[in-house]
């Protein structure tokens, strides 16, 4: 399971031109999901993501994590992650989990992300074509991955 994590001011995220969630300071989260993909890699994600400490503190550090800001956070699955580039120019997506187990681990995700953080997550809608407008805070962009967890 991948992650993009993206600290931002805002991000709307929209569906055929109607707003479907919106977010003021947080993170907004690509999620991968590959085919191999458990309850292990959402455990530890979930984690990792509720305790990343991505804010400033009074010291202008990023110290604080995004219970501390009262940040909120809105949770897209986005399956180009998984691209392949190594042959050609067009991507494969052969290891990115299909749909109907793709759902199942983005919905746990979700809850699990939930539990951790104390309290409900904004998400996008699993399949759709969506915008997203964001206000990159920082920049502060992480990727994880929990396959390779340095």
């Amino acid at each position: 399971m991948r992650l993009v994590v993206q600290r931002v001011l805002y991000s709307k995220l929209s569906i055929n031109g109607n707003l479907h969630a919106a977010i003021e300071k947080g993170l907004l989260v690509f999620i991968g999901i590959e085919a191999n993909d458990s309850e292990e890699d959402i455990n530890w994600l979930s984690g990792k993501l509720c305790q990343m400490r991505l804010f400033s503190d009074a010291d202008g550090k990023m110290n604080l994590d995004i219970n501390q800001v009262n940040g909120e956070l809105l949770l897209v699955s986005q399956f180009t992650l998984h691209a392949s580039t190594k042959k050609g120019n067009r991507p494969s997506f052969i290891i990115a989990a299909k749909p109907d187990q793709a759902i199942v681990l983005y919905e746990k995700f979700i809850k699990a992300t939930e539990t951790q953080l104390g309290r409900p997550c904004k998400t996008g809608v699993f399949g759709a074509d969506m915008q997203i407008e964001l206000l990159n805070d920082g920049p502060v962009t992480i990727f994880l991955d929990s396959k390779n967890r340095n």
